[in-house]
């Protein structure tokens, strides 16, 4: 799992992008994930890179990548200075790797109908678990990507 890895963004709607992860391990059990990307909406091109730790774990004879980040807000507020609030933010996806590729699987957001939080970890991966074992797609089709592991680009230098 370790490396730069590469890959195509597509909605369906006019939205699409490249991205590009380089994943290295930061300690025994935890990896740092770092998203370079660069979207396509209409006329408009988004760059934007992104930090995140993550770890892995298994759910029956699946596995999943935990990962963990922050966004930072910036609200406009007339004359007075911005609101700036960070959040944390925690994503769930099931990836599988076959050779060259990894194909990663987001949980949808609100995959339980009933339930908005869990209190520990464990509670989500009994749910996660349950959801696979009756068969239901509890996967967000805008995330689910895939990526070829590459060479990771050499800086360019200056002149």
């Amino acid at each position: 799992m370790l490396g730069y890895w590469y890959g195509i963004v597509k909605d369906g709607s006019d939205f699409f992008g490249i991205e590009a992860l380089d994943i290295t391990k930061q300690s025994d059990s935890v990896y740092s994930i770092t998203r370079y990307g660069k979207a396509i909406k209409g006329d408009i091109i988004l760059p934007d890179t992104s930090y995140f730790s993550g770890y892995t774990s298994s759910i029956g004879n699946d596995r999943f990548m935990n990962v963990g980040g922050s966004i930072v807000t910036v609200t406009a507020r007339g004359k007075k200075q911005p609101l700036i609030v960070t959040s944390k933010v925690y994503y769930l996806a099931k990836f599988e790797m076959h050779h060259d590729t990894l194909t990663m699987k987001a949980i949808i957001e609100n995959f339980s109908p009933t339930r908005k939080g869990y209190r520990t970890a464990e509670e989500l991966k009994e749910a996660v678990a349950g959801y696979i074992q009756e068969n239901k797609n509890i996967f967000d089709p805008t995330y689910s990507l895939s990526y070829r592991k590459i060479e990771k680009p050499k800086p360019l230098k200056p002149l």
